[in-house]
């Protein structure tokens, strides 16, 4: 299966892959996202290790259980040839209704097909106030994208 746009990965091509994977992930469907990844696929996330599609579609179904009122902004830092690397802030709160931000760095690495069959993550975590929020538009219940005039990043200050 083709998942472009494919590498070699020029300016607008990077841009609409980091686009495309901020959607699928704002979606928070874990068997949705898990089909961007290679059959074979191996993550570092954080200090977890995961490899295959399976055990991504079950760590995101676990993520997605604790990280309630997900939502995420991805941002592309730089690009060359198969490979993408983009910065991330994403909040959501936990079962005890804590605010979080969570910042992060990742470095993709795609498949002749589109397929990222490398993701490595960087993140941290900061408690915030339900009012310091900046991550905030309307779910749609259609997978939740982000709309195109709603800020990015740079625009945020994150």
């Amino acid at each position: 299966m083709s998942r472009p746009p494919l590498p070699p990965f020029d300016q607008d091509g990077a841009l609409l892959k980091v686009r495309l994977a901020e959607d699928g992930w704002n979606s928070r469907d874990p068997a949705r996202v898990a089909l961007a990844y290679t059959p074979d696929s191996l993550w570092r996330n954080r200090s977890t290790f995961v490899a295959g599609r399976a055990a991504i579609t079950d760590f995101l179904a676990a993520k997605w259980q604790r990280e309630h009122d997900y939502r995420l902004v991805k941002g592309l830092w730089a690009f060359a040839g198969n490979r993408i690397a983009v910065r991330f802030a994403y909040e959501w709160h936990d079962a005890d209704g804590q605010w979080w931000r969570s910042y992060g760095n990742e470095n993709w690495e795609f498949a002749d097909n589109g397929e990222m069959r490398r993701r490595i993550a960087s993140i941290n975590d900061l408690a915030i106030a339900a009012a310091d929020r900046r991550l905030l538009w309307p779910r749609d219940g259609q997978g939740d994208r982000r709309p195109d005039d709603h800020p990015g990043l740079d625009e945020l200050g994150l």
